[in-house]
């Protein structure tokens, strides 16, 4: 699917966050097209998650606007924000014990439904996401990659036009990488847009269409993958000695 120019479906601008003594986010901004998959990536402790939840609506910004198609969304409760389009993954990952992977999905659902299409949501998406033979199963007693899969089914569930994805191919071999990897894509060509925070490099620099890249809270690069790996700056700040291939 490609990138529409139009009105950015996500824009971030001048976003800051302080706890403590702590800078966590400094006055990061970008724009994130329709059918775009933007890969935000740096050090650990860089403000990677912290600015999914800036973003969301879990941590609200010290200054800073956030707004979805074009509404401002900072201040708004994160159910409200998953009713606008956007939803988001965790980084570690969440699973409801006391259920099925089916109730589980649902949940997710209603959301935006009442029961009865809740259900068949579910039911959809777990089919489409290659969940469906273990819609009984416990979320707890799943392999790690099956309970990838799952986060990912959990946002499908809300309708999203936005999915914020937190480290979901963490923990994976390339290997196990390749499904999720491979469902995004299809995603993406049914027209939901990706926002991923990554730290499996092959898989960045071959998924997505832009990078941005945060150290120290703040914003260094935002470019096209193979401009990333040419600048120095983000050469120093993350990559090091060990330079990512394409």
């Amino acid at each position: 699917m490609p990138v529409e120019h139009s009105q950015p479906i996500l824009s971030v601008k001048g976003v800051s966050k302080r706890f403590g003594g702590l800078m966590a986010v400094s006055e990061v901004g970008f724009d994130v097209a329709k059918g775009e998959i933007l890969a935000i990536i740096g050090p650990n402790g860089a403000g990677k998650t912290t600015l999914f939840g800036l973003i969301s609506g879990f941590i609200r910004p010290d200054m800073g606007s956030v707004r979805l198609k074009g509404h401002e969304i900072v201040g708004m409760a994160p159910h409200k924000i998953v009713r606008m389009g956007l939803t988001r993954s965790f980084q570690i990952v969440q699973v409801f014990a006391d259920m099925t992977v089916l109730e589980a999905v649902t949940a997710a659902a209603l959301v935006r439904k009442p029961m009865r299409e809740a259900v068949r949501k579910a039911e959809e998406v777990l089919e489409r996401i290659g969940l469906s033979a273990i819609r009984n199963e416990s979320p707890a007693s799943l392999s790690l990659q099956d309970k990838k899969m799952l986060e990912v089914a959990k946002c499908v569930a809300t309708d999203p036009e936005l999915i914020l994805l937190d480290e979901v191919m963490a923990g994976l071999t390339l290997a196990e990488a390749e499904l999720p990897l491979a469902i995004i894509r299809d995603l993406r060509d049914s027209g939901i847009t990706f926002v991923m925070v990554e730290h499996v490099m092959p898989i960045v620099m071959k998924t997505a269409d832009r990078l941005l890249v945060l150290n120290f809270g703040q914003k260094i690069a935002d470019a096209p993958p193979a401009e990333i790996l040419s600048n120095q700056a983000v050469r120093d700040a993350y990559f090091g000695e060990e330079m990512p291939h394409a």
